[in-house]
């Protein structure tokens, strides 16, 4: 497996195998990988087949975080990740500094002069765009930059980020982006928590608090699929938001119904609509999502 840090060397090796017919498959990763990454590089691999490259990412993109978040403590352990990605059969693995992509250790700060933005306008408003202000515009910004160093065919990204992955999606259209983008399922563990890096921060019995998203969403999905007529969205909000709050450590910060397309809220719930939720479990911030 090939180590490259440089982003003319990631485009310069991209490209040489884009003239020699060689298919890319590409999954952006933050590293601190779990199962849930390596089943992306599973689908990116049988996407691209034996004879294509496999590219995976590891860069914590400072420009998707705001000023009091956890970039500082974001998890890392390269050597695991590196160790990881060799045994999944990985051929290049891209590790590049923010100052190799951004000109700067801190882009943010006007005097970097880094200027340059990608922003999408409408799905990326509500929820996590809400929550986060600049955050997509750091994601979209960073995935596009990555999609000019790999050049892949195909990206994937995991649906636990539903908004992001709608976004990306739309970048990809409104850009004339030439990659096939694919969303695989939400890793889960064994008690239905989705596999995120952030876990590593929930011990002792924040960890067994943290299933109250999953569960509250699933009650939902039960409770829609049960009613046999669409369900008021403040109503169910309410149930889930009150049923979530009976942990202890956990306090909600949104809970949408919307629908799975254009991610518009909607004010009765039918089955086939999205439910997504942000919940801090302590000082954990944690997302989920689920098909109602």
């Amino acid at each position: 497996m090939r180590i490259v840090r440089s982003p003319k060397a990631m485009q310069r090796i991209a490209r040489a195998w884009q003239r020699q017919g060689v298919a890319i498959g590409f999954v952006p990763t933050m590293g601190y990988l779990h199962y849930g990454h390596l089943g992306l590089v599973d689908r990116a691999r049988q996407a691209v087949g034996p004879r294509g490259r496999l590219v995976v990412s590891i860069f914590v993109n400072p420009t998707q975080f705001g000023p009091k978040e956890d970039l500082g403590r974001y998890p890392r352990d390269l050597a695991r990740d590196r160790w990881l990605c060799r045994k999944a059969g990985v051929d290049l693995l891209f590790v590049p500094s923010a100052t190799a992509m951004y000109g700067s250790a801190n882009p943010a700060d006007p005097s970097a002069g880094f200027s340059t933005w990608v922003v999408e306008e409408t799905l990326s408003r509500g929820m996590e765009g809400l929550a986060r202000p600049g955050h997509f515009r750091g994601v979209t910004t960073v995935v596009s930059m990555l999609f000019h160093l790999v050049w892949p065919d195909v990206a994937v990204f995991g649906a636990k980020d539903y908004q992001q992955a709608a976004v990306i999606r739309r970048m990809i259209r409104d850009l004339h982006f030439p990659v096939k983008l694919l969303v695989s399922s939400t890793s889960r563990e064994s008690d239905g928590l989705a596999m995120s890096s952030r876990n590593k921060y929930l011990s002792g019995d924040l960890r067994e608090q943290a299933r109250v998203l999953s569960q509250a969403l699933e009650e939902a999905r039960q409770a829609v699929r049960r009613s046999g007529r669409p369900l008021p969205a403040a109503r169910l909000r309410r149930q889930l938001w009150n049923r979530i709050e009976q942990a202890p450590a956990a306090r909600v910060e949104y809970i949408e119904f919307f629908n799975p397309e254009t991610l518009a809220p909607v004010r009765q719930v039918r089955p086939r609509d999205q439910a997504a939720l942000a919940v801090y479990i302590g000082k954990t911030r944690l997302i989920d999502n689920v098909r109602l």
